[in-house]
Parts: C-alpha cells; sequence; structure tokens
C-alpha cells in the first residue's frame, strides 16, 4: 500500500506500522494501541471520538493522516427474509454496496473490495459500467464496522463477493485480511472468511502461499472453456484448465475446500449435458458447487431458470457425485443482487439531475 507522506490511510495501518508511525510523532508506544483500539474495536468514526488521547495528539493526527469513514446513503430491509442491502458513500464521491445476511450460524456481511469493476462478466450489474478504482483496507474494513454500528449486532462471517473482483486488488485485500482477522480489532476467525474470484490464475497461487485458512470461492459458471467465454471475458485470458489447477493448488497448500459458484442461466449452462460436463471437471476434487439461479439485469437477455429446472441440474450433480446446494435467494424485493442497488442508485442520480 502506497501512502502519501502528507495524507496517510492510517485505519489501513498495521499494529507494527502504527506503532512506528506513533514513535515517530514523538508519543509513548502505548498511545499506539489506544488509537488501535479506537479504530477498529470501539469503530470511532474519526479522531474527536478519542477521549482518551491529548487533545494535542488527536490534533497532530488531523494533521498528518487521512481518517477513513464511510457515510450510508441508503438502507434497505427486506420485508422476506430481513436481508438488509447498504449504500456508502466513499471520501471521493464513490458509492458502493454491502449486504448484510443474517442466518442461524450469525450474521454475514458481504463487502465490496473495487468501486465498479473491470471483469465484464455478462450476468452481473456490477461491471457494467467498467472499474472506477481500487478500495483501500480501511474502506473495506468500514463497510463491516459501519453495519455493526447501525445495526448494533456482531458479524460473524464476511464474504468479499460484492461488487469488485479482490484478486484484481490482491494488495489491499491481503492487508484488509490481516487487520480483520488479526487479534485485535474484530478478530474474525479466518475460516468465516470467503473470497470469491473469476479466476485470476497467479492470484489464487499466490493467495494460497499466503498461510491463510480463509475459503476461496471460484465463480465457475460454465461446464467448458467456450461457454465459460460467452459468459465471462476473463476466460479468454486463462483456460479452465488452469484455473481449476490453481484452485488444486489451493486446496492442497491451505486444506480448504474449494466452493465452486454456478450461477444457473436459462437456457444457457443449466442442461443435463452441462451437469455431467461440470461434474467431469471437478470430480474427485475436494468441493462444493453453490447453484445461483442467475437475477436478471435488464441490459442482458439472460433469463432465471424455473424452480424444476434448478432441482434437475443439483441432482444430476449429486448423481455423480458432486456436492451441490441450491443459494437460498435472499433480499430480493430489495435488488439483492449483487450491484442491482448500486446501479438503480446511480441511474436516479442520472435522472435528477436532468
Amino acid at each position: 500500500m502506497n501512502i502519501d507522506n502528507k495524507i496517510r490511510d492510517i485505519r489501513s495501518l498495521s499494529p507494527e506500522e502504527l506503532t512506528a508511525e506513533i514513535a515517530a510523532l514523538g508519543e509513548k508506544p502505548f498511545r499506539a494501541k489506544q488509537l488501535f483500539q479506537w479504530m477498529h474495536e470501539k469503530l470511532a468514526d474519526g479522531f474527536d471520538e478519542m477521549t482518551n488521547l491529548p487533545k494535542g495528539l488527536r490534533e497532530k493526527l488531523r494533521e498528518t493522516y487521512d481518517y477513513t469513514h464511510l457515510e450510508a446513503v441508503e438502507r434497505k430491509i427486506s420485508a422476506l427474509d430481513g436481508t438488509e442491502k447498504y449504500l456508502f458513500r466513499l471520501s471521493d464521491g464513490n458509492v458502493i454496496e454491502s449486504v448484510l445476511m443474517r442466518y442461524h450460524h450469525g450474521n454475514s456481511v458481504c463487502i465490496s473490495s473495487q468501486a465498479g469493476c473491470r471483469m465484464g462478466c455478462r450476468f452481473c450489474a456490477s461491471t457494467i459500467g467498467g472499474l472506477t478504482r481500487n478500495l483501500l483496507p480501511s474502506e473495506m474494513l468500514d463497510q463491516i464496522y459501519q453495519i455493526q454500528k447501525i445495526t448494533g449486532e456482531r458479524v460473524s462471517n464476511v464474504v468479499v463477493m460484492g461488487t469488485g473482483e479482490p484478486l484484481d486488488n490482491y494488495e489491499n485485500l491481503l492487508r484488509f485480511l490481516r487487520l480483520l482477522t488479526g487479534e485485535h480489532g474484530l478478530h474474525i476467525s479466518q475460516r468465516n472468511v470467503t473470497v470469491s474470484t473469476c479466476g485470476i490464475v497467479e492470484k489464487i497461487r499466490a493467495l494460497a502461499e499466503e498461510e491463510l485458512q480463509i475459503t476461496l470461492a471460484l465463480s465457475l459458471h460454465a461446464s467448458s472453456q467456450e461457454k465459460r467465454r460467452q459468459l465471462m471475458p476473463v476466460a479468454n485470458r486463462y483456460e479452465l484448465s488452469d484455473v481449476l489447477d490453481a484452485c488444486r493448488y489451493y486446496f492442497d497448500r491451505t486444506g480448504r475446500r474449494i466452493t465452486f459458484e454456478y450461477s444457473l442461466v436459462g437456457g444457457v449452462n443449466d442442461t443435463a449435458q452441462d451437469a455431467k460436463e461440470l461434474a467431469g471437471l471437478i470430480g474427485g476434487m475436494n468441493c462444493h458447487v453453490n447453484l445461483i439461479p442467475v437475477n436478471p439485469v435488464k441490459e442482458r437477455n439472460f433469463v432465471q431458470p424455473d424452480r424444476g429446472a434448478v432441482l434437475a441440474f443439483q441432482r444430476k450433480l449429486e448423481q455423480y457425485g458432486v456436492n451441490a446446494t441450491i443459494r437460498r435467494e435472499m433480499g430480493r424485493d430489495i435488488a439483492g443482487a449483487c450491484g442491482q442497488l448500486w446501479k438503480g442508485y446511480i441511474e436516479a442520480g442520472s435522472d435528477r439531475s436532468t
């Protein structure tokens, strides 16, 4: 992470880096621990809230550092299942989205890793406008922090599966993961964190070397290289065989079962032949397939399969010995699919300005 000499993203610093910065300001080391607690345990929105820090230190911090704080501009709560969807405004005016989902095992938050996305997956609303910029580690963290503060409820599971390709923001992602799962702060178990990728091979292999215990979720979405190219432009860069080899390498290095995300598109990738080919691709791997009936996006002509076709696809996979579940649809009445609420907000803003 590049840190400017004048304005530094203090909420993205590790405890060790923070100690060094505090020492450079001429302060005692224990002030770094207090500051870290305010930022990552007490979830302060700014230096002024840090009442046990001397006023002079708070003034020095304001002069020297930038303090990330996301502004919630919209909150929608599903009448169907209580899922909550948030739009947060960044300091530069960009808007990102996050989702809170409540399960019997705890609260899960799905966060964005980029403002926009350049991967171009054809069934995803997030990528229509392209990539604006990467999110800082602190901007990823503060999505979780703000949701905890707004709801008063603890988050126990985190999914990096919102807007953006996490491995396209690799260094910031790693810093975010270490802050999120470190012994201080929220201290969320690495085993309760999932990172999704459309299949950037070299980054999957690099992540395998990081000695993390997070779950890797691959957006697969097709049973062949040819069909994957139709749905996902990233397939023009990476052969499916190389992507799956990288997933096997991740399992070998970490022992963590791979999740394959498979969006079912009616008449495109939901046939019995697709199920057979998919089982042939991943058979023998320690994996799980998460079947996702695609959410219609008005700019695309994709349709959701009917319930019978989805169940038939699942049964076929299980007949071939592949573990598969159907993702429970959550927040459908509040534009629950990735990018939909953000896109609606942007379009409404454009309408208001004309």
